[in-house]
């Protein structure tokens, strides 16, 4: 007789949809809801902290900006959404996400009770999108980039995201920066070299902040300030 532990050894499919970047998968693991993208998990609901932890990290450095313009890489399960918006520091939240199943998830699936009330705030903008494009085409500028869209800058969901941590991707990130703007960049372990690439590329008090987690290494979230 199978008990309710058991029933959660095997992931329960939610939705399975093939998206412009390849399989993209929901599914139910007891109480915790996963994303996975091309058979590697990228997120789940199981904590949230660093997710949290990265709006935070990026509204103190900002040091007291007043309405601070917020441009959030990847919608996930939407925690750093979520947190942004119960946060009335904050002035507009824009968030680019180039899966449209995320977004269908978060709008009217087993993820809108998480960003409900976020998606309902009159500061939030969805924009779904390849942040990569985005970032380099868009005229707003912003005062803080949070971005979220892989397991860290050394463990990319896929291989055109890389781009995104080069020089040339850094740079496309500083030039949506206001003046004395915030990069922060969520991460599954510390990248030295992520570190290194920061600074080469301009930016200042560069600097790398662990999150505790349950289980395993912390997360931790790399800081890099835009010139003034």
């Amino acid at each position: 007789m199978a008990t309710s532990y058991d029933s959660y050894d095997v992931p329960e499919v939610l939705d399975r949809r093939e998206g412009p970047h390849g399989e993209i998968v929901l599914r139910r693991h007891g109480a915790v809801l996963q994303i996975i993208a091309n058979g590697c998990f990228l997120m789940d609901t199981s904590d949230g902290r660093s997710e949290r932890r990265l709006v935070d990290a990026a509204l103190d450095a900002l040091a007291g900006r007043p309405r601070p313009r917020l441009l959030i890489g990847g919608l996930g399960v939407g925690f750093s959404l979520a947190h942004a918006a119960a946060n009335p520091a904050w002035g507009r939240i824009t968030v680019v996400e180039r899966e449209g199943a995320v977004v269908d998830w978060h709008r009217a699936g087993p993820l809108s009770p998480l960003t409900r009330d976020a998606l309902a705030d009159p500061r939030t903008e969805i924009v779904e999108h390849d942040l990569i494009r985005y970032v380099a085409e868009t005229s707003a500028r912003y005062d803080a980039l949070c971005l979220d869209i892989d397991n860290g800058p050394d463990w990319t969901v896929t291989d055109g995201n890389t781009g995104l941590y080069s020089p040339a991707g850094l740079a496309g990130c500083a030039r949506v920066l206001r003046p004395a703007g915030v990069l922060a960049v969520w991460s599954a372990q510390p990248s030295a070299d992520f570190e290194e690439t920061l600074r080469n590329a301009g930016f200042q008090q560069v600097r790398t902040e662990e999150i505790p987690v349950a289980r395993g290494v912390p997360d931790v979230v790399h800081l890099g300030v835009r010139p003034g």
